[in-house]
């Protein structure tokens, strides 16, 4: 192999792809994290953007801990890792084509992978069980239900009975958890916690059965203490609404049933070539590596090391961090992997529920609330190792260093080709093979009047404008602010259609150009695909044909869009900014903050699912409500991107001749977006677009009122600003709602013109009339 001589920058030479967010991944992520190893990108692909510690989970359901005290935040932990995250979920390898197949994405390349997942409760080996009963995994479905059993509960008086289906450490500290919550929360309403009745069943001959019988006896009394029914050698194969059934045939009323055993592995791991066990389970070799495919790792309960079975226990999983870290390492470098061998005894620490635990090792019981905090103190610490993260360094403070990535003599000659002086002009295209390629899978929605397209490749497309038509022009580009080059394409793609949906217009064509990183040819193809799917998706979806476009390089990742769109000819056919009218309403139909949100995201000061919402909200086409503003009479309508909120109502107020009142109050705001603004995080844009604060009447009033920076933040695939007739109001916004825009709202109104040169006028609350809407 043939290293090359020249440090590699933040080129991708290899991937290294994770494939869920347990403790062993978080743990390589901040290992790599620590120390990078330049030219490897780390990706990783999690359903779930905030993955519970295990350890703390009893404690979150006692009510000890709140929710982000227990859950590690995988968004904000591989961007401080330089890892892209991916939100989405495995669901099938092709190892010939060395890619992850996902849910709801295009298939992500690997040069190595590692799978750690969790096991999977097999709901569906009892009857019924899959329907009326709670499988403590996946832990984000658990945590609704019980959130919903806690109001329900709290609402309604009455007998409940809940049943855990487990024996094990878990099941009985999951229950004791659930029976001080509940018991401490009826107690509080002033109600008997007698109400509640537990019961715990399994099919082992005593509970605890991996654990010493000081132990097993220790607990065996605390569940009879607090009224427990303990059905031992008890296993159950049927589950109905309210009940449950025995082996033995017995029916047990039971109103909740929580399953927390028949642990396995996940079903689509069936489908492929990777060696399992009778469970489910991955097998691996002592270097974690899969004996079956030597480019995949596997750790965590999912994975069942062949020379040293051990039990499924979090402990396991958090100590295989640094093997599978070091060996990952190794194994994208060429250099030989280190065996692991797990320790044959460990420390369980239980919990009771009520800041009271026991220890448990080997032979060893201690109990007492010491214990408790004992257990309390190493579960912050492990925690804080992954949620207090230090600041980002500022952009440019990165060093390079020579990489150790094993290349082979071609990949060797592009990556320094890639470093070198490249050519401009032309010669910074991105090669033709590679396009074609990468686009060949690709299939934009054809239309009618597209005469020559990418369907048939020329030096221009050609486009018929239908009898009775006028053009409708627009073009929007910018920069990467997301590391998934899918997700930046839908939401590229999505900025760009929104003028002409602002317009009242229908999508036709669109013409591409974009900027790729240079790089080995492979990576390069596969950005570009997995950008330009995500896009394809979108302009699909609004029947926008991609007629053609540019691919060059550059140093960041960049996607834009000129679109051409159709409305039907004559003056008053198309929705300008200028006709805003006294008397209307103004109305929102997405929430803004992601200036401010994705500022605070590259310094690590946002919470995962901030961000997952910003996204989900970036990615809402505003197609279906350019039609219900329409129908609904608006007059005048403008998409929100660059300009903010402020700058977009300024340019619709001056050609219509009017002033505008807003209400700070009932603007809808993406979640952690006031958080963000308050701790001075602000997108690099704000500062020019807060020169527009001359607008506004009385603005050194309103400058301390937290909303006020708002008004600023620059908004990308930002939602529609519409006026309506004010006796319309109410009627668009439950359509707007129904259509999906839940936080569409009425932000302000439109007034006669006044002496003032200011056309702003801000209120915070006071709008009066039956348009009101809040939030």
């Amino acid at each position: 192999m043939q290293q090359p001589q020249q440090p590699l920058g933040l080129q991708a030479l290899r991937d290294i792809v994770l494939v869920g967010g347990g403790h062993t991944h978080v743990g390589v992520l901040k290992r790599f994290a620590m120390k990078p190893e330049p030219g490897v990108r780390l990706t990783l692909i999690c359903r779930d953007t905030h993955t519970p510690y295990s350890g703390m989970l009893p404690g979150y359901v006692a009510g000890h801990y709140t929710y982000d005290e227990v859950h590690i935040d995988l968004r904000r932990l591989a961007e401080y890792a330089g890892a892209r995250f991916f939100r989405d979920e495995a669901i099938g390898i092709d190892h010939a084509a060395r890619t992850v197949l996902c849910r709801s994405r295009p298939p992500v390349s690997y040069d190595w992978m590692s799978i750690n997942i969790g096991s999977t409760p097999r709901v569906d080996a009892v009857g019924g069980a899959g329907e009326y009963a709670v499988p403590v995994k996946p832990i984000h479905r658990f945590n609704d239900r019980w959130q919903t059993l806690l109001s329900r509960i709290e609402a309604h008086p009455g007998r409940t009975r809940v049943a855990v289906v487990g024996g094990g450490a878990g099941g009985v500290e999951l229950l004791l958890a659930m029976q001080y919550r509940l018991g401490r929360e009826l107690a509080a309403r002033g109600r008997d916690p007698a109400e509640l009745s537990f019961a715990l069943f399994t099919r082992g001959e005593t509970i605890l059965p991996t654990h010493n019988a000081r132990v097993r006896a220790r607990f065996r009394d605390t569940l009879a203490r607090r009224g427990v029914e303990v059905h031992t050698a008890t296993e159950v194969v049927e589950v109905e609404a309210g009940r449950l059934q025995a082996a033995n045939g017995t029916w047990h009323g039971a109103d909740e049933i929580v399953w927390v055993t028949n642990a396995g592995g996940a079903a689509w791991l069936q489908g492929t070539r990777l060696a399992l066990d009778d469970d489910g389970f991955i097998e691996v070799d002592d270097t974690l590596r899969s004996p079956s495919d030597p480019r995949i790792f596997a750790a965590g309960d999912i994975a069942r090391q062949v020379n040293h079975p051990r039990e499924k226990a979090g402990v396991f999983a958090v100590r295989q961090g640094r093997p599978l870290a070091d060996n990952l390492r190794a194994a994208v470098t060429g250099r030989p992997l280190r065996p692991y061998r797990p320790q044959a005894r460990w420390l369980a620490l239980i919990s009771t529920g009520d800041r009271h635990a026991v220890a448990s090792r080997g032979g060893l019981c201690l109990a007492g609330d010491w214990v408790w905090r004992w257990k309390d103190g190493i579960d912050r610490r492990f925690m804080a190792k992954f949620n207090d993260l230090p600041p980002m360094a500022e952009e440019g403070m990165k060093t390079s260093s020579p990489s150790r990535v094993a290349l082979d003599e071609e990949e060797s000659a592009q990556a320094i080709s890639a470093i070198a002086m490249r050519c401009g002009g032309c010669g910074a295209k991105v090669g033709a093979s590679v396009l074609s390629r990468a686009l060949s899978t690709l299939a934009p929605v054809a239309r009618e009047e597209v005469r020559v397209g990418l369907h048939a490749p020329d030096d221009a497309a050609v486009v018929r404008v239908p009898p009775g038509k006028d053009m409708v022009h627009t073009i929007d580009f910018f920069r990467a602010f997301i590391d998934d080059p899918y997700v930046f394409g839908r939401v590229a793609a999505n900025h760009a259609l929104g003028d002409i949906f602002a317009m009242g217009a229908e999508a036709q064509t669109a013409t591409a150009v974009a900027t790729v990183p240079q790089g080995l040819e492979a990576k390069v193809e596969d950005t570009v695909y997995q950008m330009m799917a995500g896009a394809v998706e979108v302009l699909n979806e609004a029947n926008c044909a991609l007629v053609g476009g540019h691919t060059g390089e550059g140093s960041e990742l960049a996607l834009g869009f000129a679109v051409n769109g159709l409305i039907d000819a004559g003056g008053d056919s198309a929705l300008t900014k200028g006709g805003l009218r006294p008397g209307q309403v103004l109305i929102l139909t997405k929430p803004i903050g992601t200036g401010t949100l994705f500022a605070a995201h590259a310094r690590l000061g946002a919470r995962g699912r901030w961000i997952d919402a910003a996204l989900t909200s970036m990615c809402q086409s505003s197609r279906q409500a350019a039609s219900c503003l329409r129908e609904h009479g608006a007059t005048a309508c403008t998409d929100l991107t660059g300009f903010g909120l402020l700058g977009h109502l300024v340019e619709m107020t001056r050609p219509s001749g009017v002033d505008a009142e807003l209400d700070l109050a009932a603007l809808p705001l993406l979640e952690g977006a006031e958080e963000t603004v308050a701790a001075g995080i602000l997108s690099s844009l704000q500062p020019a677009n807060v020169r527009l604060r001359r607008a506004i009447r009385d603005q050194v009033a309103w400058v301390e009122h937290p909303r006020y920076p708002l008004l600023f933040d620059p908004q990308t695939a930002g939602g529609l600003l519409a006026s309506v007739p004010a006796e319309r109001a109410e009627a668009c916004l439950s359509a707007l709602h129904a259509l999906g825009y839940a936080r569409a709202a009425v932000i302000g109104r439109v007034l006669e013109a006044g002496e003032a040169l200011e056309p702003i006028h801000l209120t915070d609350g006071n709008l009066r009339g039956p348009a009101r809407r809040r939030q």
